[in-house]
């Protein structure tokens, strides 16, 4: 099944992944990274979660009208969003993946 397959097959944004297969963008899990890399650099609950929420709202409106995007992309997007935010945060979310 090719690409555009699949993304018409999940009905949303199809995101593909390193190893080539999609999955629907799931919101959850742009906020769980993100408030990941917000308590790993020592901030807040409560401040975690304002940012989080900001930074969601803001990658799904950049991909909302999109068919697919890589998982490469998004993690792009993240680290620029994170950056507005905080910059150890942002460094924390950026390196996180390279030893996950």
């Amino acid at each position: 099944m090719g690409r555009s397959k699949k993304a018409r097959k999940f009905g949303k944004v199809c995101i593909v992944k390193r190893r080539g297969h999609c999955e629907a963008y799931d919101e959850r899990k742009v906020y769980g990274s993100c408030y990941f890399a917000c308590r790993s650099s020592h901030l807040g609950e409560i401040e975690s979660e304002k940012i989080c929420s900001r930074v969601c709202k803001s990658i799904s409106r950049i991909i909302k009208n999109k068919k697919e995007i890589t998982s490469n992309s998004i993690f792009k997007y993240m680290v620029r969003e994170l950056k507005k935010h905080d910059k150890d945060m942002a460094f924390m979310y950026e390196t996180h993946r390279d030893i996950s």
